[in-house]
């Protein structure tokens, strides 16, 4: 039977196994690093925190933000390490926010984050902003700008041709919503006039000459399926109740939209697909979807669709 000493030697080991499974566990959800705080909040003492920081199983990256066991990490991982760093209320914004929600490439070693308070971190670029639960979202458990927000933070910080480019792809992986963005500048339009103005002008750009920036292979193929069997040409890459639509016969508030098989496709993709298909079929248009094979494989069925369409439409306007 072991004596107290031993008893005391056992239950101390115990101690410091269950807190190297908080540990683990916590740098699993977070790409590898977690904060000081969050250890103390676990229920690991300071001292519990030094030992393991002199082991070098904690690798500091920011005051009160390490490593765990090393500091290969991925970009997520300096991204939430930075995010942390900057303190309750931050979020992963700008350039970075970009990147994280696949819009644009990261390139740059220092992370943008937005707080509401005044803060300094090496490293990171805090702007200091008031962000509402509406402007943030989690991307891979890292708090994160919302796509909208992004895109208006991105005048900020871009030349307008990087920023036209962003909403490019945003809008090819169905993610631009025009009346989200028209939201946050509403809130944000006192913040900062000229990228106000720099978001409004991409915007209307963007809506103006879509056709010849945003035509796709497919998109060339369905124009010239209607021709061949001599239909009226739509317009293309227009926005319609805040979405940019494929293509729309606005007289006969017929819609179409095209599906390829590229790199976003995905639950989210699928989800937002649905999401501005309900959007428009409640402001009274008719929405119809075709694939790469309906275009390419079967025109004739879908001319034929299309044609009763727009036949239907005219009927009904007499």
């Amino acid at each position: 039977m072991p004596d107290a000493r031993e008893r005391d030697v056992l239950q101390e080991q115990q101690i410091h196994a269950h807190s190297d499974r908080i540990l683990a566990a916590l740098a699993a959800r977070q790409h590898g690093v977690v904060a000081r705080q969050q250890l103390l909040d676990a229920g690991l003492s300071a001292e519990m925190v030094r030992t393991r920081l002199v082991a070098r199983r904690l690798i500091p990256l920011h005051r009160g933000v390490y490593a765990v066991g090393h500091c290969r990490l991925r970009r997520e991982g300096h991204w939430l390490a930075a995010v942390l760093a900057v303190g309750r209320g931050a979020a992963l914004s700008h350039r970075e926010a970009a990147a994280l929600h696949g819009l644009r490439p990261a390139d740059r070693t220092t992370v943008d984050v937005t707080v509401a308070a005044q803060r300094r971190v090496p490293g990171v670029q805090v702007h200091r902003a008031k962000l509402g639960r509406i402007d943030v979202t989690a991307v891979d458990g890292i708090p994160v700008t919302t796509v909208a927000r992004t895109l208006v933070d991105l005048a900020d910080v871009l030349p307008p041709p990087a920023l036209r480019k962003a909403l490019e792809e945003t809008e090819r992986s169905n993610r631009l919503d025009v009346r989200a963005m028209e939201a946050v500048l509403r809130r944000t339009r006192t913040r900062n006039g000229a990228g106000y103005e720099r978001v409004r002008t991409a915007l209307t750009e963007l809506a103006r000459t879509g056709t010849t920036l945003t035509l796709s292979v497919l998109e060339d193929r369905f124009v010239a399926l209607l021709d061949a069997y001599g239909l009226p040409r739509p317009s293309t890459n227009v926005l319609l109740e805040g979405y940019l639509v494929d293509a729309c016969w606005p007289a006969a508030r017929l819609v179409v939209e095209l599906d390829g098989y590229g790199p976003h496709s995905g639950r989210r993709a699928f989800q937002d697909d649905r999401t501005r298909t309900n959007d428009l079929q409640v402001h009274g248009y008719l929405v119809l979807r075709f694939t790469h094979d309906d275009v390419v494989r079967r025109p004739v069925e879908t001319a034929s669709r299309v044609a009763r369409a727009l036949a239907q439409a005219a009927a009904a306007t007499g």
